[in-house]
């Protein structure tokens, strides 16, 4: 047997309607109950109760045993037999408790009676009063019943009893009261994406930061700024139910550091820090100088800035001018290093350089200029022009891509190839078995680039044999040779 209820809480009247209620509760219906109940916002399966004879009359209501119960003034028939009552629910227990509802269970009764199982009569007895008020005015066949619409702070017993036709049988009574309270939710901060690294604001810039959190009930939120305790004239934090604000409304470069947010409820804490960096352009290098000038060169070196803007820099950028036109051009950009050689310089004209500094925020306001001007002085330039040593690429012929054998099919034209190099030109010669096949129709070759082809027009098994290759000029001679072999189609 198995089902779930969900009832109302019974408001609290005078003792005397509380009697009727519980005498009422465990009244036995004149008929068998079909299962259904009428308790405001009841839902869940019910129990299938045991197959019984309808009774034509119910016994005397009996007034559920237990503390306190109420002394009803109608004058009772003698109780039914023990074997009619069922005996009490076991094993009640509370399931959940929340801020405004309860759930409790229980298993069936060992003994169901003789007569069989109606359902089951929740009772609740608030604090400092002494009757027990139904929950559900009618038995029902449920074991997990859910009362709602509790106060918050309430405090009460609850019992539950099996009634028969017969009568209810003894209740089962909770050990311990249930206390209504606020369930606390421990608290939980969550850090935007965005601040989950470092935070970096310009100098005059507002810092507006927006942190969420959850707890119940409402948490206490505070901010620390290294440790320290805010400066109240300068930031200002707002904290609500759900989120706590930090404001700054002009940064400056003390206000960056690590911010650090915690929330607390009853005992528990959760903190997240927030790194901020503000920051401003950067100042220039302190100093500049030319160290040295030769042919169209010109080596530069300078000291790094006193104030980088509260961030390292991004390197740093070189421009020249030449003294004739007076514009500045950048020749280097995000250059890191202190010293640099700058090329390429026209002769006959003055330069003079400057170096600005970058950050985040962008370049210096100002740049150092060098004191002095690099001037690229006219050379007397020589021209000594060298002897034209001529090369001899004469060379004997040596082939690089040998022959290769080669099986053929009668009547399809095949092709042997080899390249060849040397220097004059060779002449090619092609053998057959150590005979010149020159001038013979069936054979074409072929000479180009270096690459030597003999094609064979449609060769018969006769053509079979070794195949020569011979390249011969002033310097030498070279051969390569392979073997064509023609296999006649087999017949069946």
């Amino acid at each position: 047997m198995a089902g779930k209820a969900t009832s109302e809480a019974p408001a609290s009247g005078t003792e005397e309607t509380a009697s009727e209620s519980a005498t009422e509760s465990a009244t036995v219906p004149a008929t068998g109950l079909s299962g259904e109940v009428a308790a405001s916002e009841s839902t869940g399966k019910e129990q299938a109760g045991e197959p019984r004879e309808p009774v034509s009359q119910a016994p005397s209501p009996t007034a559920l045993p237990g503390p306190a119960a109420p002394v009803s003034s109608v004058a009772t028939k003698p109780a039914p037999p023990s074997e009619d009552v069922p005996s009490s629910p076991l094993m009640l227990t509370i399931v959940d408790v929340s801020h405004n509802s309860v759930t409790v269970s229980w298993e069936p009764p060992e003994k169901l009676g003789r007569l069989g199982l109606q359902g089951y009569v929740l009772e609740l007895c608030r604090e400092g009063a002494s009757e027990w008020v139904p929950v559900n005015p009618r038995p029902m066949m449920v074991t997990q019943q859910t009362v709602r619409n509790l106060a918050l702070g309430e405090k009460f017993l609850l019992r539950v009893a099996a009634v028969s036709s017969a009568g209810a049988g003894p209740p089962a009574v909770l050990d311990q009261p249930v206390h209504i309270q606020e369930i606390i939710e421990a608290p939980k901060i969550r850090v935007p994406r965005h601040l989950r690294q470092t935070y970096i604001r310009l100098v005059g810039e507002s810092i507006n930061l927006q942190i969420p959190f959850q707890g119940k009930p409402k948490p206490q939120a505070s901010w620390t700024h290294n440790g320290q305790a805010l400066d109240s004239q300068r930031v200002s934090v707002r904290s609500g139910d759900q989120d706590s604000i930090l404001f700054i409304r002009s940064a400056q470069r003390s206000d960056s550091g690590c911010y650090e947010l915690t929330v607390r409820l009853e005992g528990l804490e959760a903190k997240a820090t927030i790194d901020i960096l503000v920051i401003e352009k950067p100042g220039p290098p302190k100093s500049i100088r030319v160290l040295d000038v030769w042919g169209c060169n010109a080596a530069l070196e300078w000291t790094p800035p006193q104030d980088t803007g509260n961030t390292e820099l991004l390197g740093y950028t070189v421009q020249k001018a030449d003294k004739k036109t007076g514009q500045w051009f950048t020749v280097l950009e995000r250059y890191h290093p202190t010293t640099c050689t700058i090329s390429d310089l026209i002769i006959g004209n003055s330069y003079s350089f400057r170096v600005f500094s970058e950050n985040l925020c962008g370049l210096s306001d100002t740049a150092t200029s060098t004191k002095e001007t690099a001037h690229i002085q006219k050379a007397d330039i020589t021209v000594k022009p060298k002897g034209f040593i001529k090369r001899d690429f004469s060379e004997a012929p040596s082939f690089t891509q040998p022959l290769a054998d080669h099986t053929s099919t009668p009547g399809y034209s095949t092709q042997l190839f080899c390249s060849v190099r040397a220097s004059p030109k060779p002449k090619i010669i092609w053998m057959k078995n150590n005979m010149d096949i020159k001038g013979d129709p069936k054979y074409r070759a072929l000479s180009e680039q270096g690459v030597c082809t003999l094609e064979i027009r449609k060769p018969s098994p006769f053509d079979s044999g070794v195949y020569t290759c011979k390249a011969i000029n002033v310097l030498g001679e070279a051969s390569v040779d392979c073997r064509l072999e023609v296999k006649a189609s087999a017949t069946h």
